[in-house]
């Protein structure tokens, strides 16, 4: 299977583009989102609107409830699906999103690795809760260091608990779970300055506070515990702890604006690693269609990438 690839790093302006791709081109859109999964979670993860997903179908957006962990091989599986489907009707499919982990699974395929151990799960959180993630990674630097070596994100608490399992479970180390086929194609994305996409996100975060996220939040909370992926999310924790009264809504608003501009940091570092990306230059003087006609430009020269079935 084939698809065109839009990617980026947040609030560079994907999801305009592609809606408008779509409805040109007579596509369907495929989120390689982590947080776009997630159903209720509407207004903190910028989801595509009811006017946006109006005539253009999108997969892989609200396939699961806030409360359940969605793992990488969980959304492998449902965009497989939707790809199958997509080009089982001969339309041509879009990958849009920023995850840069759910698009390496699609171009480069998954290994089997062994699912997670319940109980060794529920020990280590209780060390992360308890003792903090320093004592995690000194747990799995002094039992398997060269996995530990090979994390790219060791300050990511549930890559780490995630790297203590597969040490455990004996696993090759380090594992990264990626088949050693050789994907095909290059993907193309927009890139932003520093200057802009500051703007654009501050623009973001006091629209969504606007919008009403501490009201979303609410009512997401009122009907049951959030998974730990749904907690952690950018805008969302904030919105959390202005909710129990720890910070204000102008620390909450700061703090979510110094997070997403981290993760849009951290996205692009990994995509200069990890893929071959055509990179389009945004600026403020470009058009939606000015963007789009790049866009397609850059499918045009490159084709559409394979994916790893």
């Amino acid at each position: 299977m084939e698809a065109f690839f839009l990617v980026g790093p947040t609030a560079s302006g994907k999801t305009a583009v592609a809606v408008e791709l779509a409805k040109s081109g007579g596509m369907e859109i495929v989120s390689a989102d982590s947080m776009l999964v997630y159903s209720g979670m509407n207004i903190g993860t910028a989801k595509p609107s009811s006017d946006e997903q109006k005539g253009v179908r999108h997969w892989c957006i609200d396939i699961a409830s806030p409360g359940r962990e969605f793992s990488v091989g969980d959304y492998r599986l449902a965009a497989l699906d939707a790809l199958r489907d997509i080009s089982g009707r001969n339309r041509t499919v879009m990958v849009a999103g920023g995850t840069g982990l759910y698009i390496k699974s699609l171009t480069h395929g998954l290994s089997v690795l062994p699912k997670a151990n319940v109980k060794l799960r529920l020990e280590l959180e209780d060390i992360l809760a308890t003792k903090g993630l320093a004592a995690l990674q000194n747990m799995l630097h002094e039992t398997a260091p060269d996995r530990f070596e090979a994390l790219d994100d060791k300050a990511n608490p549930r890559r780490v608990i995630r790297a203590i399992e597969l040490a455990r479970s004996g696993a090759t180390a380090p594992s990264t779970g990626w088949n050693n086929k050789t994907s095909h194609g290059t993907l193309t994305g927009l890139r932003i300055n520093k200057e802009l996409l500051d703007r654009r996100i501050r623009h973001r975060v006091a629209c969504m506070y606007d919008k009403g996220l501490l009201d979303e939040v609410k009512q997401l909370t009122a009907t049951g515990p959030l998974s730990a992926t749904a907690t952690a999310a950018i805008g969302y924790a904030e919105a959390i702890e202005c909710i129990k009264g720890l910070i204000t809504v102008e620390e909450a608003m700061e703090r979510t604006v110094v997070r997403t501009r981290q993760l849009a940091k951290r996205q692009m570092t990994w995509f200069r690693g990890q893929a071959s990306v055509d990179w389009i230059d945004v600026d403020a003087n470009m058009s939606g269609c000015d963007i789009a006609a790049a866009v397609k430009e850059s499918w045009r020269r490159n084709g559409p990438a394979e994916v790893s079935e």
